[in-house]
């Protein structure tokens, strides 16, 4: 059954143990996820969170919403918001939510979701016009990057050592070594 954006707003504020995701009008719980894909989304955000001026950018880790006007709302794992898209406390709707392209947005690869977050998430993301939107892998521990490029199109890399700089937040990278130190 197709649904309307005040219908899943309607979902989401009422069920507020679940969370619910929309996309092409149909509603998907997000599954519970595995503790390497929680530490993995943890750090990343706490790592970024420590290299950001905290008056320009907050860092979410799974609890904001992407939306796209026509076509979906989405929790990503990670994502990083600019302060001038946040509006003021007491003036936000219902749902905290950004249909403005944001400079990163993160989703950390799992075995309920990885089919999904691939064939769903990643090309609603690029429409979206997100900056720079990885995948982290934790069990394979390596970060897919694509950045979006000047034409509107998006560059991939993969990253398996070192660090990597975030390019649409100057100043900031994520070392692998440290991103991945809590797994076994």
């Amino acid at each position: 059954m197709v649904v309307s954006f005040a219908t899943y707003e309607r979902v989401a504020l009422e069920d507020p143990e679940e969370q619910w995701e929309l996309f092409g009008g149909h509603l998907r719980k997000k599954p519970s996820m595995t503790q390497e894909h929680n530490t993995v989304a943890f750090w990343l955000g706490h790592l970024i969170q420590n290299q950001v001026d905290r008056k320009v950018y907050q860092v979410r880790v799974n609890q904001s919403r992407t939306k796209r006007a026509d076509a979906s709302y989405f929790i990503p794992d990670v994502v990083v918001i600019p302060r001038a898209l946040m509006r003021s406390y007491g003036e936000s709707g219902p749902i905290e939510s950004y249909e403005q392209p944001l400079p990163f947005v993160a989703e950390v690869w799992s075995r309920s979701t990885g089919d999904y977050d691939v064939d769903e998430k990643f090309p609603e993301y690029r429409r979206r016009g997100d900056q720079e939107i990885w995948r982290v892998h934790p069990y394979m521990r390596a970060v897919t990057v694509w950045r979006r490029q000047p034409d509107g199109s998006y560059s991939e890399t993969v990253h398996e050592r070192g660090t990597v700089p975030i390019e649409s937040l100057p100043g900031v990278a994520v070392s692998l070594e440290d991103l991945f130190a809590e797994l076994p």
